[in-house]
């Protein structure tokens, strides 16, 4: 089934980042109805569908975050909300207050969340995920 994103964003970047992370094609909000109908057509009969000027700026090829975007997956939701209060530069005794447990608990999260991205320190994991653009559910900014 092809994956189309409808988006009243436009920036190259996020275009890039759509279509590298498996979307079919990226839609403007900003597009006229004539458009996101050739352009739906276009992405049901099996090409790419971009805006032009998104094709125009699109590298040939991106890098590839396959494998870190896999690791993230397997974070189960705990290790997520502790990875999400890391990106906001918590301290571990701050993370353990807000989720009411142990700073042992928080300690136990770090290493399994290390382990599981491949990384050895909190920076390295830090880094990881602002590579990828990720922001956990919650902490979008205004």
């Amino acid at each position: 089934v092809p994956l189309v994103v409808i988006s009243a964003t436009e920036s190259v970047d996020v275009i890039q980042r759509a279509i590298h992370f498996g979307a079919d094609g990226f839609i403007p909000k900003s597009a006229s109805i004539d458009t996101m109908t050739d352009a739906m057509r276009k992405i049901m009969g099996g090409e790419r569908w971009l805006p032009e000027h998104a094709r125009r700026a699109m590298p040939p090829t991106l890098p590839d975050h396959s494998a870190m975007s896999e690791r993230i997956a397997s974070l189960t939701p705990q290790q997520f909300r502790v990875m999400g209060m890391l990106m906001e530069g918590m301290q571990n005794k701050v993370i353990a207050y807000e989720l009411e447990v142990s700073e042992a608990t928080i300690k136990a999260h770090m290493t399994a969340i290390f382990r599981k991205l491949g990384v050895r320190n909190r920076t390295q994991a830090v880094l990881a995920l602002k590579d990828l653009a990720i922001e956990p559910q919650g902490m979008e900014s205004s």
